[in-house]
């Protein structure tokens, strides 16, 4: 399509794989509705990537929040054709020490948001009878993970909701699937010591962690019409790791 005559939404759009989303949609022509509650990151990127990511501070556990500035940016944008849930916590706790506050918490963001999230914007793709939706999983969802019981959990859920919601939109032409990211090189696994990096690598068959470029390109693929037959599944990112 030509650049500029669309747009997606992309939550978690101002750092890690959200950002590399971000850059790899502009290229594919997309206008970028970057919403996240970092907005000082937000303003950063915007001028650095131009009028093609317009930021939009945006806390997606809110329902009022989220019905209000997905209304602002129907309005201010290109029609929304995607919507890539990528925002998302984590709060890492045993079972017997983890507190309901943090696994509220967890699920509130990760899942409820993209409900949220999912519900506001097909609206408008409804309307359309067009759109794609991509929900960041993990493959901690396939494969499990001790001290993540609310991150697999909820990211476990995306997965049913997205298998839900395929059948859910396909007769109005929305497809909906869900990428399972493994370790990905981002600030956070950045920031932990050499020894739990190579840890981790040592698990992933490929020996080595991923970027958040290769999420990009499978994000950038189930938005794009080269998928345009591929609804309901999810796609895991990990080097082998859930195999």
């Amino acid at each position: 399509m030509t650049p500029g005559t669309r747009t997606a939404i992309v939550t978690g759009a101002a750092r890690g794989i959200g950002l590399a989303v971000s850059e790899r949609l502009i290229a594919d022509g997309w206008t970028i509705a970057a919403c996240d509650m970092l907005e000082d990151r937000l303003r950063e990127e915007a001028a650095r990537l131009g009028d093609s990511y317009r930021p939009y501070r945006l806390d997606v556990t809110s329902e009022n929040d989220v019905n209000t500035v997905c209304e602002r940016i129907a309005e201010e944008n290109p029609p929304v054709l995607g919507l890539v849930n990528n925002a998302g916590v984590t709060r890492d706790s045993l079972l017997m020490r983890m507190d309901a506050e943090a696994w509220d918490l967890v699920l509130k963001v990760n899942l409820t948001g993209a409900f949220l999230m999912t519900k506001a914007v097909s609206r408008q793709m409804m309307r359309r009878r067009a759109g794609s939706i991509v929900n960041l999983s993990s493959v901690v969802a396939l494969v499990g993970s001790a001290g993540q019981a609310n991150y697999a959990a909820s990211k476990g859920g995306l997965i049913g909701f997205t298998k839900s919601l395929a059948r859910e939109l396909a007769s109005r032409n929305i497809r909906v699937n869900a990428i399972a990211p493994g370790f990905i090189e981002t600030e956070m696994t950045l920031s932990l010591p050499e020894e739990v990096r190579k840890g981790y690598a040592e698990r992933i068959p490929l020996g080595r962690m991923g970027k958040p470029s290769d999420i990009a390109e499978v994000t950038a693929f189930l938005l794009g019409d080269a998928s345009s037959y591929v609804n309901g599944i999810v796609i895991p990112v990990d080097g082998g790791l859930s195999t």
